[in-house]
C-alpha cells in the first residue's frame, strides 16, 4: 500500500488507477505528462508497440521561465504541432496522477487549441 503522508506515492497510486483505463494506439496515442520542480514534459506514446511518437518539454524549448503555466501551454502547442506533422488528429490524455489544474490543464487546453482532439 502507500503512505498517507507521501504525496509522490499517492500520485503514483492515482497514476496506476488511471493507466488501467487509458491506453494509446497508433492512430490515437496517449499524451503522457510529467511535471518536475523545474520543467514540464509531454509525450505522445503508442502503447501497443511501446514507442514514443513525439515529445516536447520546457527544457528543450529553452524558455526563460520553464516552470509556469505559460511554459506548459507552449509545450502543449509544440506537441500538437508535432502531432499534426505525424498526421495525428486524436489522442487520449494521461494526466499521470496530477490534478487537472494549473500547468496540466494549460498543457491540455493548448493541445486542444492547436487542433488535437481528446
Amino acid at each position: 500500500m502507500y503512505s498517507v503522508f507521501n504525496k509522490n506515492k499517492q500520485r503514483l497510486h492515482r497514476h496506476i488507477r488511471i493507466r488501467a483505463k487509458v491506453c494509446g494506439t497508433a492512430d490515437r496515442p496517449r499524451i503522457s505528462v510529467f511535471r518536475s520542480n523545474k520543467f514540464i514534459y509531454a509525450a505522445l506514446v503508442d502503447d501497443t508497440t511501446g514507442k514514443t511518437l513525439a515529445s516536447s518539454s520546457s527544457a528543450k524549448l529553452g524558455l526563460e521561465n520553464p516552470s509556469n503555466i505559460d511554459a506548459a501551454s507552449k509545450v502543449g502547442a509544440d506537441l500538437a504541432e508535432k502531432a499534426k506533422a505525424l498526421k495525428i488528429e486524436k489522442a487520449v490524455f494521461d494526466r499521470s496522477g496530477y490534478l487537472y489544474h494549473g500547468q496540466v490543464k494549460a498543457l491540455a487546453e493548448a493541445c486542444r487549441e492547436a487542433g488535437l482532439a481528446f
